[in-house]
């Protein structure tokens, strides 16, 4: 795509920014400019609100059903371009093309669910003390709601934020991810093409400082949603309170997994590989720390590492990739630093380790395996966000659930075990805002999902994902 044909979309068009800014886009497979992208001011924050205000109007007097329509058509469009957005988001990111494809899909199913929410939001009939008197509750939307997205899933992410916002009769201001700005123009031209009216969504690509610093200080933006990182997840939420925004955070993880003795091994180690290095690791529920009982740890962890050496390294756009590169030189150094760490701290490297000999460019890193890690390295306090899959023996379960629990980060957990009473114990002793048992698939769309601790706060998806978007109105109705 070339980025010049669409810039920022505000007031239901797409124009260059008021001062003709722009940056370059990079392609993480060969380190090549793939374009240069339109960089938002404050001019444009200013102008993109001053347009949701008179979007935010038309949108809410919209009735729920149409706006259920309108919710189910963006769905079917993201379906019919599945190959055009998802080559565009291996393009910007390095995602394997078939994982991209599967982002769009989810993306769809978003909107197909809040399309259903907004046709269900129901009141509350209250029973009045009084004989004249009747009370009840019922839902408005919030106002306007920013979305702020990160790159690692650039359109399910900002579907995940747009559809029930959407749902609820706000207007949306998504600020996409810098490094990823055409799948998000994709994504919002569905919307746009769908018949969402003008000013209830726009899109404002490029450095975030000028963009959030203009749309935390306006007490027009009544809402925003942030996923990222905890150090920049606390400035905004100390940014907020100055103007009293209601906050939903979803600020990463480092998911646990614990493996008992009564599992299927050679099955659950490799089902851990494929998952932990799905997206090179870059996904806030990798599981990234492997709790394994002394008694199977080692046939675990050789396991793990055969599957490991099999998985295809590649661009993303090539058939038959399982992993592209790390989305950034900032990811892969990072990456690459912990793993300098762990070995240093005396772990046992199984597997990958450094930068793969067959790529002279690009931001490719091996998916490494390390076995016997303590808990001195750095890889065990500190959320990885790369292809890094750290194994460590315990002894028992109590052990696990409490090297599980010895971070700061509470997104969610993982677990592999036949046993009923030990499953319960787990759901009830991993500190958590959610689990899950013989699998890698918690972020189904009709599950809620959101994080306690420096997680974050709120929820997305689910019966719960279109609250974060609405105001309860109570009412007292008295007559004579």
């Amino acid at each position: 795509m070339n980025y010049g044909d669409y810039g920022l979309f505000i007031k239901g068009g797409w124009k260059a920014p008021v001062q003709g800014g722009t940056y370059d886009v990079i392609n993480p497979s060969d380190e090549e400019v793939i374009g240069q992208a339109a960089q938002a001011t404050a001019a444009d924050v200013a102008e993109a609100i001053d347009g949701a205000a008179a979007g935010l109007a038309d949108w809410r007097a919209i009735s729920p059903w149409d706006r259920s329509n309108v919710l189910r058509k963006i769905a079917d469009l993201l379906r019919q371009r599945t190959t055009t957005i998802a080559e565009q988001i291996s393009l910007e990111i390095g995602k394997p093309v078939a994982q991209a494809k599967g982002e769009v899909a989810g993306s769809a199913e978003q909107f197909d669910w809040f399309a259903d929410e907004t046709r269900r939001l129901y009141g509350q009939i209250i029973e009045s003390r009084l004989p004249n008197s009747r009370h009840y509750v019922h839902y408005e939307p919030i106002g306007i709601a920013a979305a702020f997205t990160p790159w690692n899933f650039p359109v399910a992410l900002a579907a995940r934020k747009i559809a029930p916002a959407l749902a609820a009769g706000c207007a949306v201001i998504c600020r996409g991810a810098q490094e990823a700005p055409g799948a998000a123009m994709l994504l919002v031209e569905c919307c746009a093409d769908a018949g969402v009216p003008a000013g209830a969504i726009s899109l404002l690509n490029g450095e975030p400082e000028p963009i959030t610093d203009a749309i935390m200080a306006d007490p027009r933006v009544r809402k925003i949603s942030f996923t990222g990182s905890v150090r920049v997840g606390k400035i905004l939420a100390a940014a907020a309170a100055q103007t009293l925004k209601r906050v939903t955070m979803e600020l990463g993880g480092h998911a646990p997994v614990i493996v008992l003795e009564d599992v299927d091994v050679d099955a659950v180690a490799r089902l851990s590989a494929a998952s932990k290095f799905r997206n090179g690791g870059q996904v806030c529920i990798s599981p990234s720390r492997f709790f394994v009982m002394e008694s199977i740890a080692e046939r675990y962890a050789q396991v793990f590492a055969e599957a490991t050496q099999s998985i295809r390294l590649g661009v993303g756009l090539e058939a038959g990739v399982d992993m592209g590169p790390l989305a950034t030189a900032a990811r892969r150094d990072a990456v690459s630093a912990l793993v300098e760490d762990a070995l240093a701290c005396g772990s046992q490297l199984l597997a990958g380790g450094g930068r793969p000999s067959d790529f002279n460019r690009g931001y490719f890193y091996s998916p490494t395996v390390l076995n016997n890690v303590p808990s001195s390295a750095r890889v065990m306090s500190e959320e990885p966000f790369g292809p890094i899959a750290p194994i460590s023996p315990v002894a028992s379960l109590e052990e696990a659930l409490e090297k599980a629990n010895a971070v700061e980060f509470g997104l969610n957990g993982y677990a592999f075990t036949n046993s009923l009473r030990d499953a319960n114990a787990i759901v009830e002793g991993l500190q958590t805002g959610m689990v899950t048992i013989n699998s890698y698939a918690p972020a189904m769309t009709e599950v809620p999902f959101g994080g306690i601790k420096a997680s974050g706060y709120g929820r997305e998806g689910g019966d719960l994902g279109i609250r974060e978007y609405l105001e309860s109105k109570s009412v007292t109705l008295t007559y004579a």
